[in-house]
């Protein structure tokens, strides 16, 4: 990582881009810098004070912080990682490729470096990978006065001051935890713990999945949550805005899975070329094999298309009508399962559930159809021959079956995915539509051969 070359104009137009931005608030800055490219960025980060620079790089919304610090001035970089967020910057080092993340590691202070390195021992989407490392903690036997002392000589070296962690003064493990708000109103010289609601503390591991502490912080109405080890020692905190960018980012990648495609991790615009058609490929050449089964269903009922073709006319309506009752129960379904409103202990329940359910819209769409046939019929829009009345009942039917299947098979499935230990935001719409593509086709060809033996067939 060389020192950045610019040429005089240009760091004339970096400096003075930093003189107007400096100002502005640091998401207007994060905003303007996203606009550039890593190396124009770079360039106007490395003219802001030093303070401003660190928020900079500490923001979330960054989208090209691991190129930016790529570009910076390598001087400068130490300097910066150090003082951001062990959090932030474990962020920002799990993009950096080997060898310059060990190289990058190995230039910052012991203290900022070990920090960075026991946060990347976590997975990603662990609550260990976005706890910060910063937070305000007293051994149990201070009062009240002593906390709020602590608190105004550490403040500017931690992150957040949502709550105060109180320890066990020889085990260090933690006892209770106090919110700013109740130290506040509490009396200097009563004892901490005074100051602490008598409920157990909410607390997660580090192996916890972030979702899951996303879940616990909105039914306690937590700002922080504490991370433990088995011993109950602190290990960090989740913070309420480190969950917003961690689940924004999951519901970012659940709807690129559900859209059939490679989750992405850079904003559009900076995706190359070769990683867009790679990320979505693969998935449309699976679903396009896939769909080559529903031109073996065809082939194997050509007989009777050859026969009835007016069959044929209705093969769309049957195919989307399936695909789109699976795609919405598998919908409602992945949603359940990430807000664990349902388990898989539920399997059957939401199966009794959506059988009826699809018997009914089934029966819906198929009133729908035979209508519309009679209609176009009778209107003399379109003459379905001397059976249209047995043409009518087999789409009928045939829809009843489709819908019915589609809306069994678009809930069982994500059950299925996350019991085999894959994300259930796998089963992306046009998955199931594939699936339900190939068996509607059966069941309306299997319908036909009943009802029009005899007559069509």
């Amino acid at each position: 990582m060389d020192d950045i070359r610019i040429s005089e104009a240009a760091a004339f137009d970096a400096a003075a881009l930093a003189s107007r931005i400096v100002s502005d608030h640091a998401a207007d800055t994060v905003e303007a810098l996203n606009a550039l490219t890593a190396e124009e960025a770079a360039a106007v980060i490395s003219h802001l004070p030093h303070d401003r620079a660190v928020d900079i790089l500490d923001s979330a919304e960054l989208d090209a912080a691991p190129d930016i610090v790529r570009e910076l001035p390598a001087a400068l970089v130490p300097q910066l990682l150090s003082a951001m967020s062990a959090d932030r910057a474990a962020d920002i080092f799990r993009r950096i490729d080997e060898p310059d993340r060990a190289q990058l590691l190995s230039r910052l202070d012991a203290e900022a470096a070990g920090a960075i390195r026991r946060l990347l021992v976590f997975p990603p989407s662990s609550a260990g990978s976005i706890m910060t490392t910063e937070f305000v903690s007293v051994p149990s036997n201070w009062t009240v006065a002593q906390t709020l002392a602590h608190i105004r000589e550490v403040e500017r070296t931690r992150e957040t001051v949502y709550a105060i962690y109180v320890l066990d003064p020889t085990s260090r493990r933690l006892v209770r935890a106090v919110s700013l708000r109740r130290l506040i109103s509490a009396e200097p010289d009563a004892p901490i713990l005074s100051a602490a609601r008598s409920e157990a503390t909410i607390t997660v591991t580090a192996l916890a999945d972030r979702e899951e502490v996303a879940r616990l912080i909105t039914k306690y109405d937590l700002l922080a949550v504490p991370v433990v080890d088995a011993a109950g020692h602190v290990l960090g905190i989740v913070t309420v805005d480190d969950v917003i960018d961690a689940i924004l980012q999951e519901s970012s990648e659940d709807v690129q899975k559900f859209g059939g495609m490679t989750a992405i991790e850079q904003p559009y615009l900076q995706i190359g070329f070769w990683q867009m058609i790679w990320k979505r490929g693969g998935w449309l050449c699976a679903l396009f094999l896939s769909e080559m089964l529903t031109a073996s269903a065809m082939q194997t009922f050509e007989a009777e298309l050859e026969k009835a073709i007016v069959l044929s006319l209705f093969i769309p309506l049957i195919m989307s009508s399936g695909g789109n009752s699976g795609s919405q129960a598998t919908s409602l379904l992945i949603r359940s399962l990430a807000l664990h409103e349902l388990r898989l202990k539920d399997w059957w329940r939401v199966g009794l559930r959506e059988l009826p359910t699809g018997i009914v819209l089934g029966a819906i769409l198929g009133t729908i159809g035979v209508v519309r046939i009679a209609l176009w019929q009778k209107l003399g829009i379109y003459d379905y021959g001397e059976h249209w009345m047995l043409v009518a009942l087999t789409v009928g039917v045939a829809l009843v079956g489709i819908v019915t299947f589609g809306s069994l098979t678009g809930s069982m499935l994500p059950f299925i995915l996350q019991r085999a230990g894959f994300d259930p935001a796998s089963a992306s719409a046009p998955f199931v539509a594939t699936l339900v593509d190939v068996s509607g086709l059966m069941i309306y060809f299997g319908v036909a051969i009943v009802i029009l033996r005899g007559t069509l067939l």
